[in-house]
């Protein structure tokens, strides 16, 4: 997607996401994040933005940025994060090629930080929404800005997480995300794990997770969801290495 619209995103995603976290309250917990309650989900997410602000002033080369300690007081961590978040889109309305701080060195560019993060805060927001009188969401994320989400964490995100830990078990999983007419294939062996898109959805596979870019985007970030998985259950775990 255009990084426009990756902006334009993160604007979306966040304001709902403080809607939802407003409605919800602070001391609600979060189903999807069974150890969270709403206002730990808010520090996270004000967290990572300003880490992200912090990057987007660093070189790649540079360490990792220090952060600062959140607000306690639901209020001032509300007003908190909205500094955050509010400085993170004005840097990154730079230009996308320019290379800054990450934790994937070899990736760290405002462009790669403007999609990571319109990522980020869409499954927060929606950590948010099963938040709200622990209610299935309505909300449906649209198939491209799914596939892109699927793309991410198949292609970028999930080898860099199973360094930390390395799959136990060799095979294939497809996923498919059929509305988008998009699929990728994961290959675990010897304890890591390549992946990339392919052409034909009937890839032969030891394993298959299949269904709506939405639902597929959800299934990959361990979020309820209404995707099929068949075949061998240990290679889930090769998508995030979680």
């Amino acid at each position: 997607m255009e990084h426009e619209t990756y902006l334009a995103h993160i604007a979306e995603q966040s304001d709902a996401l403080r809607a939802a976290a407003g409605k919800a309250g602070p001391d609600a917990q979060v189903p999807t994040c069974p150890q969270w309650t709403v206002h730990d989900l808010v520090s996270h997410i004000g967290g990572v933005h300003a880490l992200v602000c912090a990057a987007l002033e660093r070189k790649p080369e540079d360490t990792r940025p220090k952060l600062p300690v959140p607000p306690t007081a639901w209020e001032d961590l509300l007003t908190w994060w909205d500094e955050q978040r509010s400085t993170m889109v004005e840097r990154l309305h730079d230009d996308p090629a320019k290379r800054v701080w990450s934790f994937l060195p070899e990736l760290g560019s405002v462009g790669w930080w403007a999609r990571r993060q319109a990522h980020e805060t869409s499954i927060h927001r929606l950590d948010a929404e099963h938040a709200v009188n622990n209610a299935v969401p309505t909300l449906l994320f649209d198939s491209e800005h799914a596939a892109d989400g699927i793309d991410e964490i198949v292609v970028t995100i999930s080898p860099f997480m199973v360094k930390r830990r390395p799959p136990e078990i060799d095979g294939t999983l497809l996923v498919h995300a059929a509305d988008a007419g998009r699929a990728w294939l994961l290959k675990a062996e010897g304890g890591k794990v390549t992946a990339g898109p392919v052409p034909d959805a009937g890839t032969d596979a030891d394993a298959n997770l299949v269904g709506t870019a939405d639902a597929v985007y959800r299934a990959a970030w361990k979020r309820p969801s209404t995707a099929i998985y068949t075949g061998n259950p240990e290679l889930r775990h090769t998508i995030n290495g979680g």
